[in-house]
């Protein structure tokens, strides 16, 4: 099991693992915890990640109605941006990209052609995308942008300085903001210290914030030469973002099982110091990456609609458009001591299992939890507990309500992408993304409804012979339990019925033809209703 190991001269270790997985059409990473999936993220070259990339738009019209304009940035679709979002100075700035305490700007709501006076339609404006496009709707963006880079977030026209309230040492926080003091920076740039920061040398600092400057240096220039829509800053591949933004003192090491890709990680954390390089590792082994470190088995459990607690219990996950249910069952639980205690047990892990499975899934919106019900307000207050603090590692913002009168627990979290099962799936060819399809019995009814519209629709009805080609599953019920059923509608219509298999058919699609000129009279399939009405050439 871990020859690996061995041969790179590594042991077993409880700190984070990040194991990456680079092939041609997709990029993979997962981040472990003492060998479980925390988080997971792809990516791939031909679907191209825009969010935190800054462009030059050109407005192209103003809505009042929405409080909103529509920005082309040269994508497909425009993008979106709300009024209070338009202008630096009135937003608050980093919405606590590291849950950095800032008080949120009031979203003042603009009169009528207010903003038509500033942003005429073909004015050009600067702006980063917080929300890449999901289904039909464009990304949005920000005016008030940031550059993240290792270890400082960089805001240019903001005079905010600050550090990341998730350092929770006082000391460490006024070392931090004595190092923040000391920077070199110019007028107008505002600096936040990221979490990653704790404990680092004040030399790291200006490095960081050294390569910041050059990378405002260069939107600086593209704002002054390129012409409106034109992106002036694109953030780096997922590997990249994931050491800038995850590499701390809590990861023991990053397995990377490309060689090109090891080189260049290799080549950046060098960068930051080569204590943190030497963490950087290359898979060569048999397995393939995912499998090796156990991945690939936590995913296949991780993206089912059921998944099994440790308990026994299990959750349910339905994700529809508007908002992502999720149902807690008791299962095969046998534990507590009384039926309210087991079902406190297998909320409280629910909830844990709840957290991580929506940073695994990335999803995003409107979730609704029912948890079992519990009479007990105190037991009701420590799952609520319990869910807000298994969301405090979730990068994303999160608001969460108290459990309601009904046992649910309703919340909110950041969606800046469209979730995984959306990006990595599509809908059924067969059931068209229901889950379901009508039984053999239903479909035996429909035929039969059919015929008699059919035979009613025709003048020659008590002469029309007719020919119905369905499923061969319809097929077998046809012949095994309704035969005596067609022989009366036979008897009914005075006509001869001819059912023919045909396994190209979908199981509930059946068409109904005449049984000597073979012309279509029926058809449950839009395309061969449309075929059956073109015009014959």
């Amino acid at each position: 099991m871990f020859e690996w190991l061995k041969k790179m001269g590594l042991r077993k270790t409880n700190k984070y693992e990040i194991i990456v997985n680079s092939e041609s059409l997709e990029t993979r990473v997962a981040i472990m915890a003492e060998g479980h999936l925390e988080e997971f993220f792809v990516e791939r070259p031909t679907e191209e990640r825009i969010v935190g990339s800054i462009y030059k738009g050109r407005i192209q019209n103003i809505e009042d109605g929405l409080q909103a304009a529509f920005v082309d940035i040269g994508l497909k679709k425009n993008a979106f941006i709300h009024y209070w979002d338009m202008i630096p100075e009135d937003a608050a700035r980093l919405e606590a990209e590291e849950g950095v305490a800032v008080a949120r700007a009031r979203k003042k709501k603009a009169q009528p052609g207010e903003m038509a006076k500033l942003f005429p339609p073909g004015s050009e404006i600067i702006v980063q995308v917080t929300k890449g496009p999901i289904g039909t709707k464009g990304p949005r963006v920000t005016a008030n942008f940031s550059i993240p880079g290792r270890y400082l977030v960089m805001m240019p026209g903001s005079k905010l300085k600050g550090v990341s309230r998730k350092i929770e040492s006082e000391t460490e926080r006024e070392r931090l903001k004595k190092v923040l003091g000391r920077l070199p920076l110019p007028a107008g740039i505002g600096l936040i210290i990221r979490t990653s920061a704790e404990n680092v040398r004040a030399t790291s600092f200006v490095r960081d914030l050294r390569g910041l400057l050059d990378t405002w240096q260069s939107i600086e220039d593209g704002i002054k030469n390129k012409s409106a829509p034109a992106c002036l800053f694109h953030e780096p591949d997922l590997v990249e973002r994931t050491v800038r933004d995850c590499l701390t003192e809590d990861v023991g090491r990053i397995v990377i099982d490309s060689r090109e890709t090891f080189e260049r990680i290799r080549d950046m954390t060098t960068r930051i110091s080569r204590r943190v390089k030497n963490r950087v590792k290359f898979y060569d082994g048999a397995q393939p990456i995912f499998d090796y470190f156990d991945v690939e088995r936590q995913l296949e459990n991780a993206f089912r609609r059921k998944v099994w607690l440790k308990s026994g219990g299990y959750l349910i996950f339905d994700e529809t458009e508007a908002l992502v249910a999720i149902d807690v069952n008791t299962g095969r639980h046998k534990g507590g001591q009384t039926q309210e205690e087991s079902i406190l047990q297998v909320n409280i892990e629910a909830a844990a299992e709840v957290a991580r499975q929506l940073r695994l899934r990335n999803i995003g919106g409107l979730v609704v939890i029912d948890f079992i019900d519990m009479k007990s307000r105190k037991n009701q207050n420590a799952v609520y507990r319990a869910l807000k603090e298994a969301l405090q590692t979730d990068k994303a913002r999160t608001n969460v309500l108290p459990v309601s009168s009904l046992g649910l627990v309703e919340m909110t979290r950041q969606r800046m992408e469209e979730s995984l099962l959306a990006s990595n799936f599509m809908d059924c060819p067969y059931c068209h993304g229901h889950g379901k399809i009508l039984s053999t019995l239903s479909i035996s009814v429909r035929i039969q409804r059919r015929i008699l519209e059919v035979m009613k629709k025709q003048s020659e009805s008590s002469e029309l012979p007719l020919r119905i080609a369905v499923n061969p599953k319809i097929m077998e019920r046809l012949r095994s339990e309704d035969e005596q059923v067609l022989i009366d509608l036979e008897k009914k219509c005075g006509t001869r019925l001819t059912f023919v298999s045909d396994s190209n058919l979908h199981v509930e699609d059946f068409r109904i033809f005449h049984g000597q000129s073979g012309q279509l009279l029926y058809s449950d399939s839009e395309q061969a209703q449309a075929a059956a009405r073109a015009p014959k050439k």
